[in-house]
């Protein structure tokens, strides 16, 4: 997948340190003997920043980084090559564990940090200056507690003042919020999308964010793939990869990555879903999020095909 030469910048309002635990059966209420674990910085927007780099794209990183927990993050990515735009706040950033077990994983996510009005400022000033020379904007993930309603849409104003397209990942009255501001682009997966709108039917919560000013929505639908939808146009489907376990944490992170790609690139919309789909799948097959595994990507993709949705 080539894009440009022009970075997306990743903006993650709720960052982490992410700890995986691999066990062989997980129960609640008994002891486990964990196989495995691994520690990194994550949250959803730095998980979109590290596939965007897998493939060979360049990835600016904005954050807000406080306490110990915020010094280790920012030292881990800086150690991995990352380029990143730091805002320092006081307040302890947030830690989750993931476990993962049978194929399956149980995510016990810490809420964050409460920032305050001038850390929030901050946080949308360096993303301004981050977007001085970039190929698209993406937000991505939760927001903790006390975060101003208006955030995104401070964010995507920035965005088409430089002229980029804009992706947002996130759920929620924060979802309805960013639909209101125009992005090009939300991805909500399907429970978000029903929980936000408050339609059980895909398509007709889809075109409720569409309506309120969402230019395009992506829905994932889990095992059943991923469902495209756009103003005025006919929706199309791309179907799941069958038979995959692994983790499936990161596959969003990376099905976003895919899209905000597709939309630097140009890239027609039925095959911005296959490959989106088949990304997301080769996140599945790697170890933790942020992490995709390209040789499955690269066998996925050609047995991929978008159909009409309904």
């Amino acid at each position: 997948m080539t894009a440009s030469a022009r970075p997306v910048v990743s903006v993650t309002p709720n960052p982490a340190l992410d700890i995986t635990y691999e066990v062989d059966d997980l129960r609640v209420g008994q002891s486990h003997r964990v196989s495995r674990v691994r520690e990194r910085a994550g949250g959803k927007g730095i998980n979109v920043a590290r596939v965007v780099r897998a493939l060979g794209e360049p990835a600016v990183v904005v954050a807000p980084f406080g306490g110990r927990t915020g010094d280790a993050l920012l030292h881990s990515l800086r150690a991995d090559g990352f380029e990143v735009a730091a805002v320092p706040v006081d307040a302890e950033t947030r830690r989750t564990v993931t476990v993962v077990s049978g194929g399956e994983a149980t995510a016990l996510n810490e809420a964050g940090p409460a920032l305050s009005a001038p850390d929030w400022d901050d946080v949308v000033g360096v993303t301004g200056r981050a977007l001085e020379a970039p190929g698209a904007l993406v937000v991505s993930g939760s927001t903790p507690p006390g975060t101003p309603p208006d955030l995104h849409a401070r964010l995507i104003e920035h965005a088409r003042r430089a002229g980029v397209p804009v992706v947002v990942d996130t759920s929620g009255p924060a979802l309805l919020r960013a639909a209101v501001a125009g992005p090009d682009l939300v991805k909500p997966n399907v429970d978000e999308l029903r929980a936000a709108t408050g339609e059980t039917d895909v398509v007709v919560a889809a075109h409720a964010l569409l309506e309120r000013g969402a230019r395009q929505v992506v829905v994932s639908l889990g095992g059943d793939g991923l469902a495209g939808f756009a103003a005025g146009a006919q929706p199309w489907r791309v179907r799941a990869v069958p038979g995959l376990t692994g983790n499936p944490t990161g596959a969003g992170d990376a099905v976003v990555a895919a899209l905000a790609l597709g939309l630097v690139a140009g890239t027609p919309w039925p095959e911005v879903l296959v490959r989106a789909t088949a990304l997301g799948a080769a996140a599945v097959l790697a170890d933790v999020a942020g992490d995709v595994d390209l040789a499955a990507y690269e066998r996925f993709r050609p047995t991929l095909t978008a159909e009409r949705y309904r």
